[in-house]
């Protein structure tokens, strides 16, 4: 596998495939398809324990290796806790050292936004956001 996984369809799919194989995981329905040799979409949702769900979608751009567009949401239950997008707010001055990366938060989901560094267009996002997750499982646990 290239340093770059974005780099193909066969590559960022293998990538998905082994990075969500493993014990912390009860299971996922996340493929990654294409319609085209440089574009891509990776879309579906992985399942943990404590009831904590992540859904992703992601659009590729295998050409240029990027992340052209993403948006991932975190549940427990039925409940969203929180979600990424990239979708830009230019006039929101807390938010322009990541821009358009941010994280919808708690309390007002909707309009409470903070900035996201660890988000990327040039990178898989899939580990940072499962890192995440584990170590909100960690402080339920705890």
């Amino acid at each position: 596998m290239s340093d770059n996984p974005l780099k193909s369809l066969a590559e960022y799919s293998r990538f998905v495939t082994e990075t969500l194989d493993g014990p912390d995981f009860q299971r996922s329905t996340v493929i990654v398809w294409s319609d085209s040799p440089y574009t891509g979409t990776a879309q579906g949702e992985v399942f943990f324990a404590g009831g904590l769900r992540l859904r992703i979608r992601e659009e590729l751009d295998f050409h240029a290796g990027l992340i052209t567009s993403y948006g991932y949401e975190v549940y427990q239950g039925e409940v969203r806790l929180y979600w990424y997008d990239d979708f830009p707010h230019p006039g929101d001055v807390n938010l322009a050292q990541t821009f358009p990366h941010h994280k919808h938060v708690p309390p007002n989901i909707k309009r409470h936004r903070v900035q996201a560094p660890s988000m990327s267009f040039t990178r898989p996002n899939l580990p940072v956001l499962i890192e995440e997750i584990k170590s909100l499982l960690e402080h339920q646990l705890s």
